[in-house]
């Protein structure tokens, strides 16, 4: 994993719009994160990265946790793929990716932030679909799940595409997140790692946890906590709007990243059946990158 790093730290990537620029492809100074408290007040503008896209998570967030819950060749799943952070960081990071998104203009999105040039072997993968319908995806064919959905609907990312749960009401959300925890308990091995980051909402004044009644649908189909990390926000676009409005409340400045795990115990055809497998855990797919 450091060797890699080190490896790649100078790479450089060549744009051809207009003639050669050379940016970098490895934040400076990085190191992973040693406490359940993160902060990253530069939000990371390395590779593609940048805060365009409202709401995509600061690129160390999917940095530390494919470093800490992966190794190079695994398979990464990012069913909510946004602007393709996670893809992005897959690339760099020698892992193979599959994103998932129900929004084709974050499929066209993500494919752009992933056309550059570094180093790598990673098969990576973009596809228009549902997060609590996988069915391009195989049984226990993920190695590490890394994703950050909406927050029901504080940032709605369609203007009706059907489907899409930053549509949905809090309650209406919550019933979605069951069956996107169902998908993802289905498709990642044993053992293995899913790492969700939301955070909780205001509605009338009043906060609602959606934090942990999310946590709550990852339990509840058979998922283990092994982490709860609290990271801090940083340049929210609504936070000077609110500085300057005559609040009775705090204004929120947290979110969580509750780290999963899988059960361990597999049986010998669920061994075997790892073992075998060779192709990549989408089907019907088309490598971007």
């Amino acid at each position: 994993m450091v060797d890699f790093l080190h490896k790649t730290l100078y790479n450089e990537l060549t744009l051809t719009e207009k003639g050669e620029c050379h940016i970098t492809l490895q934040p400076n100074n990085f190191a992973l994160e040693p406490t359940t408290v993160w902060s990253f007040k530069d939000r990371g503008d390395w590779a593609t990265h940048s805060g365009k896209y409202r709401g995509n998570w600061s690129p160390y967030v999917p940095r530390n946790l494919i470093l800490r819950y992966s190794k190079p060749g695994d398979w990464i799943l990012d069913q909510f793929m946004g602007s393709g952070t996670t893809l992005v960081e897959a690339k760099l990071l020698n892992r193979n990716a599959v994103g998932i998104d129900i929004n084709p203009q974050s499929v066209l999105i993500s494919e752009t932030n992933l056309k550059f040039q570094c180093e790598t072997k990673s098969k990576i993968f973009a596809k228009n679909g549902d997060a609590t319908k996988l069915h391009c995806i195989k049984d226990k064919s993920i190695d590490f799940i890394c994703t950050h959905p909406p927050y029901a609907d504080i940032i709605k990312y369609s203007k009706g595409i059907s489907g899409d749960i930053s549509l949905l009401c809090v309650d209406k959300f919550l019933d979605k997140m069951n069956k996107v925890a169902a998908e993802s308990y289905r498709v990642l091995k044993k053992g293995k790692i899913c790492a969700v980051m939301i955070g909780d909402v205001r509605k009338h004044g009043k906060v609602i946890p959606l934090g942990f009644r999310m946590m709550e649908c990852f339990l509840n189909v058979g998922f283990l906590n092994k982490e709860i990390i609290i990271k801090e926000q940083h340049n929210c676009r609504s936070t000077k709007y609110w500085e300057n409005q005559n609040n009775s409340f705090l204004m929120l400045a947290h979110e969580y990243i509750f780290v999963f795990q899988k059960a361990r115990s597999q049986t010998p055809q669920d061994l075997t059946s790892c073992c075998r497998r060779k192709n990549p855990p989408v089907e019907n797919h088309r490598r971007i990158s």
